[in-house]
Formats: C-alpha cells, structure tokens, sequence
C-alpha cells in the first residue's frame, strides 16, 4: 500500500511538472518560501534493508540541490531570514532555508563540506543528550537488529512477542509495526524495551548512540561558521505528546538552556522532535512560544507563506524523501502545488 502511494504521488508530480502546473501554482501563491528538512547526509549504501532510508540523502544529491536551488533563482536564507520574511509582505524572490535534524556526525563529516563550498546558511536542530553521549538512538539500533535476525522476540504490553523475519518484506513490516509501537511509549518504557531488545541481540545502544552523533568538538567546528544557525530539539528527542505538560516544558528549557551554555550565544529556534501531527499537539505550540523561542518547526509538509498566514511556532517544513533523487519533484514541491493551502488562524497572526 505505502508504495501504491508513492506511486501515485510521483505521478501527480510528474504530471504537475510537465504540464507546467507548478509553474502557475508558484505565481499564485503569494507564498514566501518554504523549509527544507534533511537528515542524514552520507553515502550511498548497498544493504537491502534500510527501512530508514527515507531520512538520508547523499553529499552529491545535496550538492545537486543547492546548485539547483541558485539556479531556479531562490534565495538560500536562514531560519531567522525565513521568520522575517513569513511576516513580511511578498518579496519578489521566494526563499529556502535548509535545516538538518538529529545531530548527526555526518553533518560534520558529508554534509558540512559541501555547504561550505557553497558558502551558504543553514540549521541544525540539536538534541543535547546526544553529544554528551547520553541519547538513545532507538531506531538505529531497532534498525540493526531486524537486519541480522531471522527471529526477533520482546515483550510488548507485558506478553513475550516472537517474529519470524526471514524474508525482506517481512523485515519492513515489523521494523514499521515495532518504531510505531514504541513512538506510542512514554519515555521510560520506550528506554525499556529498546534496552532489554538490545541485551537480547547483544547490541551496545550506547555505543551505536555515540557514534551516529556528533560530539561537543564537532559542534564547536559548526559554530565556528556564522552560516551556521543552531536549533534546540529537546534533551532526548522524546515523542512530546506522549509526556505531561511539565515534561514537555522542561525538555524544551533544558535542551534550550544546555544548548545556549555549551555554544554561548542565544538559541531562538526549537524543533519538535519527529514533527509529525502525532508527535506533538496544539499546546506544545503555545509552549514553544512561552518558552521564549522565536519560532518552532515541525516535519508537516507546507510552504511558508508571507505577511503572518502561517503560525511561527508551527512553520511547516518539506521532509524530502531520501529515496527520491530526482531535481523535478523538488521543484513541484517546493512550488507548493501538492499541499493544501494554509488557512489563517488567531495564532498565526500575532
């Protein structure tokens, strides 16, 4: 079904491209830009299974799209450029601000290089758990252990579970019926469960957390670079809806509070980790603005639009799917001709 969808979508895309639609659509919109959300940025791999695949593109896709982005006349800006001109009347160029969740080391080691040839700004939204080497990276090591087994058991809901995973499809299905189980858990029984999953199958979640994650060193080379705008995504990285309020507010201070100490300036924009209408819900919109932040992104696919249509604390960003590698559906999505138009709020106008 997931890939019945896909292909459909592209096919809208293709058919919005060659007939010219998008075009149209990006005339009329009056949108000001939009926000682009990467993830990981490393070289292809030739493994079969890589559930997390659409979270990953390559330094060259992401060469490809900057030089892309200059030459469809786009203004590559910032995250505090892009709030300015999301309450700002239309300019006559639209913008894109690159972003780039989770921390990870390849932002240092794939993705840095080639945005410094560029020369141009961009985020990153920080969960600070992770270079202190305190995070848990779940899914990475979820991911792991599907890929070696032919049998995972855990228990779920107090019951011993068993999978026979021997073929690829069935890999798939238990990697998205396992993520999407543990998404559901509250912080400490999530940490349970992918702790007592990686005793069984003898995986150091700590070690493979470290790893994946860029240290204290690697940042200090970021912040080095005024291109650079970090972000706050929380301490751990936790599913807000799934904590108290005074949870959720708590990790947004914290990973606020840590951030600004270690790199010593203000950190104004927070990202709501996973970003998806099921991670977060409309209070923690209300506080990320009392937390002070000047704005807050989610992973909602949406373009920004101008003079304060669009809510700062809910700023709609264009996941791109690591899959896709063609420049054409960039272009159709970033035109705004696949999202339904942002309907104007109380919120969004103050």
């Amino acid at each position: 079904m997931a890939s019945d969808n896909r292909f459909w979508r592209r096919a809208r895309m293709e058919l919005a491209y060659f007939s010219g639609a998008f075009r149209l659509k990006q005339r009329q919109s009056g949108g000001a830009g939009a926000i682009l959300r990467f993830e990981r940025v490393r070289p292809r791999r030739s493994a079969r299974f890589q559930p997390l695949r659409t979270r990953e593109i390559t330094p060259k896709f992401l060469d490809r799209t900057i030089r892309a982005l200059k030459r469809w006349r786009y203004d590559i800006v910032g995250i505090d450029e892009a709030c300015r001109r999301a309450v700002t009347l239309p300019e006559r160029r639209r913008f894109v601000c690159l972003t780039f969740d989770g921390g990870y080391k390849d932002l240092v080691t794939h993705a840095y290089p080639v945005l410094a040839k560029h020369g141009i700004p961009f985020t990153v939204y920080l969960p600070t758990a992770f270079p202190d080497g305190l995070g848990e990276a779940w899914w990475l090591a979820l991911e792991d252990i599907i890929a070696r087994e032919r049998r995972v058991s855990l228990v779920i809901d107090g019951r011993e579970q068993h999978f026979t995973v021997a073929e690829l499809s069935d890999k798939y299905a238990l990697f998205a019926f396992l993520s999407g189980w543990m998404r559901t858990l509250a912080p400490p029984e999530l940490s349970l469960a992918i702790n007592d999953l990686c005793r069984r199958y003898s995986v150091d979640l700590a070690q493979m957390s470290r790893s994946a994650a860029m240290d204290w060193n690697d940042l200090a080379r970021l912040a080095a670079d005024p291109n650079v705008t970090f972000g706050s995504a929380t301490v751990n990285y936790p599913v807000l809806s799934n904590l108290k309020d005074a949870d959720a507010r708590r990790e947004m201070a914290m990973g606020q509070a840590v951030a600004q100490a270690a790199f010593r300036r203000d950190v104004r924009h927070f990202a709501f980790p996973f970003g998806d209408r099921d991670s977060f819900r409309r209070r923690h919109v209300v506080l990320a603005e009392e937390a002070g932040f000047a704005s807050a992104v989610s992973t909602i696919s949406g373009i920004v639009e101008a003079e304060g249509r669009t809510n700062l604390h809910a700023l709609p960003r264009i996941a791109w799917d690591g899959r896709e590698r063609s420049l054409r559906m960039m272009r159709v999505l970033l035109s705004g001709i696949m999202f339904a138009p942002v309907q104007p709020t109380r919120a969004s106008r103050n």
